[in-house]
C-alpha cells in the first residue's frame, strides 16, 4: 500500500506541477490584468528602450500583471525584438497576447494635423502643438532652417508656400524635419509634369508660381474665381503694374492688428506690392491645389482690377474708371449707410461716435 501511495504521488508530482504551470500561463498569458478596466492608458515607448523597460512600464502602468510572464510569452513568440517605438492608447482589459500583437504591428496612437489652405507657416506650430505633437518652440526653428531650405531645394527664407495643406497623420516620436519634409512631400506629388512645362510656357518658376498662387488664395477663396482673380494679376505683371495687393502688405507687416491704413500701404517693406514692381520676395501663405491651377491656367481676360462686392466674390474692371466706380458702388456707398444707419440708431448724442467710422481710403480703394 505504501508502495502505491509513493508511487502516485511520484506520477502526480509532475502533473500537478504542470497543472500549476498550466494555471500560471492561462492566468499571466491569455487572462487581462483586469477585464473590466476598459479605460485606454497612453503608454510611450522610446526606440532607445529595452524590452525588458517596456515591460517594466507597462507593469507599474497597470497594463500587464507579471513582468517575467509578459517577457516569456513574448520570447516564445518571437515578438521580443519586434515591438516598435511610438505612443500606444492600451488597458488592463487587453489580453498580454494582443498587446504584443499591438506593439509588434505599431498600432500606435495617431495624431492628425490639418493645414488649411491659405494658412501661414507660422500658423502651422500651433496646430502641432495642440495636435501634442511637440512644442512651437521646438518646431517653428525649422521653418527658416537655412540649411534644410537648401537641401529641400527651397529658394525662399523660409518654407511658406512649401508646406501643401492637407490633413497630416504624425504619431510620436518625431523631429520637426519630419513633419515639415511629409508636407513637402506632399506637395511634390500634388506638382504634377504638365504643372512644370505649363510653368515653363508662361516663363515662371516655380517658386513665382507659388508667390502668384498664395496672394490669388489670400485675395480668394472662391475656387471658381480664382482662375479670373489670377488673370488680373498675370495682367498687371505684363503690362509693368505693381501688383498692389492688401494681403502682401499685411504679410510684410509685424503683428498685423486687423486695420490696414494708408501708413501701411505706404510703409517700406519687401512685401508691400503697392511701393514695389513685381512679385514680393516669397509666397505669403500655403496656396491649395486650386490656386496653383488658378495661376497656371488663368484665363485670357482683359480684367486689371477687381474690387470685393460686399459678398464674398469680386467685381471684375478693365479701367480704372470702372473700377472706381465698382469701388464707390461696392465699398464707399455701403460704408456711408452703414454709418448713416448706426447714426440714426444712436441717435444725435452720440454722432460722433458714429462719425468716427472711417470710410475705405482712397489709396486702398483705387490700385
Amino acid at each position: 500500500m505504501n508502495r502505491l501511495v509513493k508511487f502516485l504521488i511520484i506520477l502526480g508530482t509532475p502533473i500537478a506541477c504542470a497543472a500549476v504551470v498550466f494555471f500560471l500561463m492561462e492566468r499571466w498569458f491569455e487572462q487581462p490584468y483586469d477585464a473590466s478596466d476598459t479605460k485606454e492608458k497612453l503608454i510611450e515607448i522610446a526606440p532607445e528602450k529595452t524590452f525588458g523597460e517596456i515591460c517594466q512600464k507597462m507593469s507599474e502602468s497597470g497594463i500587464i500583471r507579471n513582468c517575467l510572464a509578459f517577457k516569456l510569452l513574448a520570447r516564445l513568440q518571437q515578438l521580443d525584438t519586434a515591438i516598435k517605438a511610438g505612443e500606444y492608447m492600451m488597458s488592463p482589459s487587453q489580453r498580454p497576447i494582443d498587446l504584443l500583437r499591438k506593439l509588434e504591428k505599431g498600432d500606435v496612437l495617431q495624431r492628425k494635423v490639418t493645414v488649411r489652405e491659405g494658412d501661414s507657416i507660422w500658423s502651422i506650430g500651433k496646430v502641432i502643438s495642440d495636435a501634442g505633437l511637440m512644442s512651437q518652440d521646438l518646431f517653428e526653428p525649422i521653418l527658416v532652417d537655412k540649411s534644410w531650405l537648401t537641401k529641400l531645394g527651397v529658394l525662399g527664407d523660409s518654407f511658406e508656400g512649401y508646406l501643401f495643406p492637407e490633413t497630416y497623420i504624425f504619431s510620436r516620436p518625431i523631429t520637426p524635419q519630419a513633419i515639415v519634409f511629409r508636407m513637402i512631400e506632399e506637395g511634390e506629388k500634388r506638382w504634377k509634369p504638365e504643372f512644370t512645362e505649363r510653368a515653363d510656357q508662361l516663363r515662371l518658376s516655380r517658386h513665382e508660381v507659388l508667390i502668384l498662387a498664395s496672394i490669388v488664395q489670400k485675395e480668394s477663396g472662391n475656387v471658381e474665381e480664382q482662375p479670373t482673380v489670377a488673370s488680373v494679376f498675370l495682367n498687371r505683371i505684363a503690362q509693368g503694374m505693381k501688383l498692389q495687393s492688401d494681403p502682401t502688405v499685411i504679410y510684410g507687416i509685424a503683428n498685423f492688428n486687423g486695420d490696414l491704413t494708408r501708413a501701411d500701404l505706404e510703409a517700406v517693406t519687401p512685401y508691400n506690392t503697392y511701393t514695389n514692381s513685381g512679385l514680393p520676395p516669397g509666397p505669403i501663405c500655403n496656396p491649395g491645389e486650386s490656386a496653383i491651377k488658378a495661376v497656371l491656367y488663368a484665363p485670357t481676360t482683359n480684367y486689371l482690377f477687381f474690387v470685393g462686392n460686399g459678398k464674398g466674390l469680386h467685381v471684375f474692371s478693365t479701367t480704372l474708371a470702372e473700377h472706381n466706380d465698382a469701388v464707390r458702388k461696392f465699398q464707399i456707398e455701403p460704408a456711408r449707410r452703414a454709418r448713416e444707419e448706426k447714426m440714426r440708431e444712436a441717435g444725435a448724442g452720440a454722432a460722433a461716435e458714429a462719425a468716427a467710422i472711417e470710410m475705405p481710403s482712397p489709396a486702398t480703394a483705387v490700385p
